[in-house]
């Protein structure tokens, strides 16, 4: 319990955590790391002290089992999901709102892609008309293998990663790897295309420029 519980500390302060599971779950983390080495410190206590003052224990061995993930967590730091999953998965299929609020300020607009995908879908672009926005995320093959822009979604964890999907019009780039991250600026385009995994809508980027651009810190959308 000692290890896992710093294990999971040592993910939440570092950061890694976000390979697992959404930013917004730092402070649950932190709070489980420290409530298991708590517990961990109370129970050698209790052994020591209490239960076997000058002794020895002699409790079932399945408790080892605890280093396992504790080892993994320690040992082993998968890469956040990316292109390959990208491309195993159909584009989410955004939801729709009754309004949509005005843009961030700035020329170029910071917005999320999944922002963007419903303002393009759902809205018809109204509340994009007339604004250059900036979208970041990994290249990754779409409709007739042509490269989109594309960022994993969480709900709560990796394991339910799903990719959203903006087709690139305009100044596209061309020739880059699978995966390569960018920055794109551009504005609203009303083309739209299918998904060939699932067939959901995928709407479109009018790119006026981009540049390439690391992994980022939390490369979830």
């Amino acid at each position: 319990m000692l290890l896992l519980g710093g294990a999971i500390l040592r993910i939440a302060i570092t950061g890694s955590y976000q390979r697992y599971v959404k930013h917004g779950l730092r402070p649950l983390l932190l709070l489980a790391g420290a409530f298991l080495v708590i517990m961990a410190v109370l129970t050698l206590w209790y052994e020591i002290r209490v239960r076997h003052p000058g002794g020895h224990s002699h409790e079932p061995g399945v408790g080892w089992l605890l280093l396992l993930p504790a080892l993994v967590l320690l040992t082993l730091s998968p890469p956040a999901l990316s292109s390959f999953a990208a491309a195993k998965a159909g584009t989410v299929v955004v939801s729709s709102q009754s309004d949509y609020p005005p843009l961030p300020p700035g020329n170029p607009a910071p917005v999320k892609l999944l922002d963007y995908s419903a303002r393009a879908i759902y809205d018809s672009g109204r509340s994009l008309t007339g604004r250059t926005v900036r979208l970041d995320g990994f290249v990754t093959p779409g409709p007739g293998g042509h490269p989109v822009l594309a960022r994993i979604v969480l709900t709560c964890c990796a394991a339910d990663g799903r990719p959203v999907k903006v087709g690139l019009d305009g100044k596209a780039p061309t020739g880059l790897p699978t995966g390569t991250w960018i920055q794109a600026d551009g504005v609203y385009s009303t083309r739209t295309g299918n998904d060939p995994i699932n067939k959901a809508k995928i709407p479109y980027l009018t790119v006026t420029a981009w540049q390439e651009i690391p992994t980022p810190q939390d490369p979830y959308d």
